[in-house]
């Protein structure tokens, strides 16, 4: 072959073990999360693997044989003398806790689950259409844990202060949607920390409204109500002071009217605060994201297949900031602002108003 460089090729290659190697290390952590081992390494440890499985509740031997793969993974230390393992606290402090606002090993569990789902994506990746919802039945669980987290982490403390004068509003009261809503925490979270202020969330999960009005029982919260809606008829003028919408609007099957009926739902001057994927909207300009193709599968095997599923737009969890700004214009919002917190490194934050 004419001009074959043998170099880049053995290269390259040893990229590909690598690829290999790590992708296998992804789901060891996807299992430690899942299973709260991480959390009992970081806590316990330095220990053997007869304390570790009884403070886990596991079979020692397959936690050994875990605990060998992320050792030789570079994870993990292992120290033959004593035959204890460990996880330092400078790799613990993004792996952990569980519960944790940036615990990747949680993300990794996304790439176990989406890869349940691969041999149904075959035949839409063939012949088009997508797979719903229902397809991925352990995905709004995740997303829930890593919103909560998320928004434990930052919501009242950084979100809040960084959109101009919102504070305020929400203190003097305002009336306040959040559509895509999920389990309903941001809601509630804002709803306890400004009691003169009403929230409405709005999804159309069933499970996921149970789970936010009970929270809102639970919290004693007579100031967040939750439907079950669909976001794209919302049919209402003038109603809300503020709209939010957390991580939702790249999923929709028609973001577009989505982003319509919120601009006329909202009072005139009114803000709508979307949060969404950091990434840009051409493909050349995400070469240098750290995790542009996580984004990418993530998009491919979820959010762009939902949309499908529904006749929809299919845009994709890396519409792009770009695409973003537009379609937030084509809505009839002005104004448009693009901020970072530094809670949510994985989030652009639009904040746009209706003009009076």
């Amino acid at each position: 072959m004419t001009g074959f460089d043998k170099d880049a090729a053995k290269a390259f290659q040893r990229r590909m073990v690598g690829v290999l190697n790590d992708s296998a290390l992804g789901l060891l952590l996807g299992i430690g999360d899942e299973l709260g081992l991480l959390d009992v390494l970081a806590r316990t440890g330095p220990a053997d693997s007869a304390t570790l499985a009884a403070a886990a509740g596991v079979d020692e031997r397959y936690l050994k044989e875990w605990l060998n793969g992320i050792v030789v993974g570079d994870v993990a230390d292992y120290d033959p003398a004593t035959g204890h393992y460990s996880l330092p606290p400078e790799r613990a402090v993004c792996l952990t806790p569980a519960d944790g606002p940036v615990n990747l090993a949680r993300s990794l569990r996304m790439l176990t689950m989406l890869a349940g789902v691969e041999p149904e994506l075959r035949e839409p990746f063939r012949h088009g259409g997508g797979l719903g919802y229902d397809r991925f039945p352990g995905f709004h669980a995740l997303m829930a844990a890593t919103a909560r987290a998320t928004h434990d982490g930052g919501l009242l403390d950084d979100v809040v202060p960084a959109v101009p004068g919102l504070h305020e509003l929400l203190t003097r009261g305002a009336v306040v949607a959040d559509v895509g809503c999920g389990s309903g925490h941001a809601v509630n979270l804002l709803a306890r920390a400004y009691p003169t202020s009403t929230f409405v969330g709005y999804d159309l999960g069933t499970e996921a409204i149970e789970v936010a009005r009970a929270e809102a029982s639970d919290w004693g919260l007579t100031n967040a109500t939750f439907e079950i809606r669909d976001v794209a008829h919302l049919d209402e003028t003038d109603t809300y002071d503020v709209v939010t919408a957390f991580d939702a609007i790249h999923d929709l099957a028609f973001p577009d009217r989505v982003l319509a009926s919120i601009a006329t739902a909202l009072r005139p001057g009114g803000t709508f605060l979307m949060v969404d994927i950091k990434a840009q909207s051409a493909v050349e300009d995400n070469m240098s994201l750290p995790w542009a193709t996580y984004l990418y599968t993530i998009s491919l095997m979820h959010c762009m297949t939902v949309s499908l599923a529904q006749g929809g737009a299919g845009l994709g969890t890396v519409w792009g900031r770009q695409t973003a700004e537009r379609m937030l214009g084509e809505a009839g919002l002005v104004d448009v602002e693009v901020k970072e917190v530094r809670t949510d490194p994985f989030d652009y934050f639009y904040v746009a108003r209706k003009p009076r």
